[in-house]
């Protein structure tokens, strides 16, 4: 059978460094995206030096003329996709940062990486999923996002993940019957440069749950919050 291929959006490092370490570990043929093409390549070279074949492509999320080449790009040199990880994302709020006073600039840039991005990555690829009607959407969220526990701090970031889940809601509604599954999941409070050095979560155990939305059986769930394979609420 023709190995799945997987694309994972922010792969340079961290978390979606590790998914597709974990990925091309279960035998996919995983693309490698990063809005840095040198740091991109220098973390395939990583994985090439683990003894793992990735490819590697240039992507910022939020250009559109990029997500379109990539699309373009995987049909014509794979064609196909069947797995996509949206893992990029940033943080941009300050330290200390409220809802009110909120600045407008730093919530238009977050929800363009957060949320319009993985909106647009996604409507770019899941034609062809359909073509071989089968697909898998992982959507990075964070327990940041859940509205039961919201709480003080980082806004612009709750409201971004908060917003990613309803597209993840959303999405999977639409898609329900083609045997393209969407879900969110948080990774816990994990040790990467967003999580820092204190955090309680290694980088892999952060990328467990990712992996496996990524991998699941045609009776899987969609349109669910997971954290450590299990449903959260939202």
């Amino acid at each position: 059978m023709t190995a799945r291929v997987a694309v994972v959006t922010g792969a340079n490092r961290g978390i979606g460094l590790e998914v597709a370490r974990q990925l091309a570990r279960a035998g996919l043929r995983v693309v490698l995206t990063s809005r840095d093409p040198a740091k991109g390549r220098a973390a395939q070279a990583r994985l090439a030096d683990e003894g793992l074949e990735v490819a590697c492509h240039r992507l910022d999320v939020t250009r559109e003329a990029e997500i379109r080449g990539l699309a373009v790009w995987l049909e014509e040199e794979l064609g196909r996709v069947d797995v996509l990880v949206n893992n990029a994302g940033v943080m941009l709020d300050p330290k200390g940062s409220r809802a009110l006073g909120l600045d407008a600039d730093i919530l238009r840039r977050t929800l363009e990486t957060n949320l319009v991005g993985p909106v647009r990555v996604t409507g770019a690829l899941v034609p062809l999923m359909r073509r071989h009607r089968y697909g898998r959407i992982v959507n990075l969220s964070s327990g940041l996002g859940q509205l039961e526990d919201m709480g003080v701090g980082t806004p612009a970031y709750r409201i971004s993940k908060t917003a990613l889940n309803a597209f993840t809601r959303t999405l999977a509604a639409e898609l329900a019957g083609a045997n393209i599954k969407v879900n969110a999941m948080c990774p816990g409070w994990v040790r990467t440069d967003m999580g820092g050095p204190h955090a309680t979560r290694s980088v892999a155990e952060g990328a467990q749950t990712a992996v496996w939305l990524a991998t699941l059986p045609d009776d899987g769930p969609s349109g669910g919050f997971f954290r450590d394979r299990r449903p959260i609420p939202w």
